[in-house]
C-alpha cells in the first residue's frame, strides 16, 4: 500500500486543520496519541490558542518549546516519595500521571507569544505575523499623459 506524506500542507494550515487528520484515518495511518487532550480555539484574525488539559502537572513538570515550524509539549511527573513522605497506597488510579510529547506543526510565521498554566489546562497563545515584505500592497495606476511634472517629496519634521 502507497503512504503519502502530508506532513509539507500541515504548514499552510497553522497545523489546526481537521481535514489532514482524517485523510491519515481514511488512508489507515496509525492514529496520533489522544493523551493529553487539547483543544485548539481561533481568537482573533491571526491568533489562536491550545488548551491542554494537563491535570496533575506542574508548572515545573511541563516544558514547552518550538523549533522551526514544529510546537513540542513535554509533561513527565517525578515521584514525590522521598524518606520523609511514604508513597501512598492508591486503591484506584484514574488520574492519568503518564509522561506524554504532543508535538503541532505551525505554519510560517506562527510564533508562540505566551504559556501559562491555569486551572489545570496549559494555554500556548500563538499569532501570525507575516512581515512586511511578504504582504500584498496596492501599486497605484498612473495615467499616462495626465501629468509630465515630476512631484517632489518634501521630507517632515518628527512630531
Amino acid at each position: 500500500m502507497r503512504q503519502f506524506d502530508l506532513s509539507p500542507l500541515y504548514r499552510s494550515t497553522v497545523g489546526f486543520d481537521r481535514l489532514f487528520n482524517m485523510l491519515d484515518q481514511a488512508a489507515g495511518y496509525e492514529s496520533a496519541p489522544s493523551y493529553p487532550p487539547y483543544d485548539i480555539e481561533r481568537t482573533g484574525e491571526d491568533s489562536y490558542r491550545i488548551s491542554i488539559a494537563v491535570a496533575g502537572f506542574a508548572e515545573k513538570d511541563l516544558s514547552v518549546e518550538t523549533r522551526e515550524n514544529t510546537l513540542s509539549v513535554r509533561g513527565s511527573r517525578v515521584a514525590q516519595t522521598g524518606e520523609d513522605a511514604p508513597a501512598p497506597e492508591v486503591l484506584y488510579r484514574g488520574i492519568a500521571s503518564r509522561s506524554f510529547e504532543r508535538r503541532f506543526q505551525l505554519a510560517e510565521h506562527v510564533h508562540v507569544t505566551k504559556a501559562s498554566l491555569e486551572n489545570g489546562l496549559l494555554h500556548i497563545d500563538l499569532v501570525r505575523e507575516i512581515p512586511e515584505a511578504r504582504k500584498p500592497r496596492q501599486i497605484p495606476i498612473e495615467a499616462e499623459g495626465a501629468s509630465a511634472q515630476p512631484q517632489v517629496v518634501s521630507p517632515q519634521k518628527a512630531a
